[in-house]
């Protein structure tokens, strides 16, 4: 059994989400399965909420914390000797959830499994309303032990415990926040919603073990749409562990994203729902596949190739 665990693990990568799941609405988990699916991963899920619908637009939806669950799963996978090859978290709910994910970082990605936080507190300059003044302090105790971390200009301030600023930015100040967050621990950063006039948006990526930093911008499209965080961030994290390095993901996952906006501009439905990326999917597998990796894990050399770190 031991052997036929170890020969699952070589065949085909997998990631852990840590996310909560909104029924209706597409974000978190139900974003991150399908997206990272869709690169040819396995993808497991752990879920730390279940809504009724995700809560920006909404009223009345339904909420079940399922903290007390997390960690008994967890002994479970632990008891089966489950592996991951990475981990990926979005929304945590509390300073308890903070804590338990920091210890699944311990007991289960011990192993050389890639850590990817998504610090999901707030956007456009205001914290989600869940989260009292402190909770950026605790998550940023979790974004110690992370490799990467992908904040928006919003978290980012919160992270560095400084004021928010509006956009236009400019070069020396995007950089001076992708530094600064690179202090805090993670070798990786990825901040999105950078701009720096009112044509393109766009992402910032610093390899803290290189130095270099890149930037990754489309054209921009108007108004608000939910749930692009979570699809940014799932296929920043479908490239990264089918072997793109950092910019590669990044662009992917930056073009990926405004596809799908773009698709729910044209169609016209309500935003409130989230954005069509589902009929982006076989684009995004074929994008993959032309970048010359494979999700197999006894194919893509050691991880640190494999994870463009």
């Amino acid at each position: 059994m031991e052997k036929q665990r170890n020969v699952q693990k070589r065949v085909q990568k997998r990631v852990l989400a840590i996310h909560d799941i909104s029924c209706v609405g597409k974000c978190s988990l139900t974003v991150a399965l399908p997206i990272i699916s869709a690169a040819g991963i396995e993808t497991s899920v752990l879920p730390t909420a279940v809504l009724s619908t995700h809560t920006g637009g909404f009223t009345g939806y339904t909420f079940r914390d399922l903290t007390d669950d997390i960690l008994p799963i967890v002994r479970h996978w632990q008891s089966l000797n489950v592996q991951f090859d990475a981990i990926y978290t979005g929304y945590l709910g509390s300073f308890q959830q903070l804590d338990i994910v920091s210890e699944i970082f311990q007991q289960l990605g011990s192993d050389g499994a890639m850590k990817l936080v998504d610090p999901v507190m707030g956007d456009n300059g205001v914290r989600y309303s869940a989260f009292s003044d402190t909770f950026p302090a605790g998550m940023r105790k979790l974004c110690e032990r992370a490799d990467g971390i992908v904040p928006n200009m919003t978290e980012a301030a919160m992270l560095l415990d400084e004021p928010y600023q509006e956009g236009p930015y400019t070069q020396k100040y995007v950089e001076r926040l992708l530094k600064g967050l690179g202090e805090i621990g993670p070798k990786k950063v990825v901040l999105t919603g950078v701009y720096f006039d009112d044509r393109q948006l766009g992402a910032a990526v610093y390899d803290r073990t290189t130095g270099e930093i890149d930037y990754e911008f489309s054209d921009r499209v108007e108004g608000y749409y939910h749930g692009t965080g979570d699809v940014f961030g799932s296929a920043l994290v479908a490239a990264l562990m089918r072997g793109c390095g950092l910019k590669k993901a990044a662009s992917i996952a930056v073009d990926f994203t405004v596809r799908s906006i773009l698709r729910t501009k044209k169609a016209g439905t309500d935003v409130r729902f989230g954005v069509d990326f589902e009929s982006g999917l076989a684009r995004l597998a074929q994008q993959l596949d032309n970048a010359g990796t494979n999700p197999a894990g006894d194919q893509g050399g050691n991880k640190e190739q494999e994870y463009g770190k």
